[in-house]
């Protein structure tokens, strides 16, 4: 399974990839900062599963969704709850609350 990271605190990606390394049957393909550069990504590649913060500089990771033609899986990680509801406008596969315990990504 291929997926991409969107987040823009360098951090949260780090603790991300970390635990994405124990699931060796998912490819990390890239990691972005805003949603704009993923964007551009997808318009070249084609992936499985984004996980994707919603708080983003220049595009939230909300209007990244509603802009995207195709919609892979998605899950969302976030430091805020008040979304969680209109995330199933998405068909979001899941909502992780930031800090993401190991046990609760896994």
């Amino acid at each position: 399974m291929k997926c991409i990271i969107v987040e823009d605190q360098v951090p949260a990606q780090r603790i991300l990839k970390h635990y994405l390394q124990d699931f060796p049957q998912w490819q990390l393909l890239a990691s972005f900062t805003d949603a704009l550069q993923a964007k551009e990504f997808l318009q070249k590649e084609e992936v499985d599963l984004i996980f994707l913060d919603i708080h983003l500089p220049r595009l939230s990771g909300m209007d990244f969704l509603r802009n995207l033609k195709k919609h892979p899986a998605v899950i969302l990680t976030t430091a805020f709850p008040d979304y969680a509801l209109e995330s199933y406008e998405f068909k979001v596969i899941d909502y992780l609350m930031k800090p993401i315990a190991p046990e609760r990504f896994a």
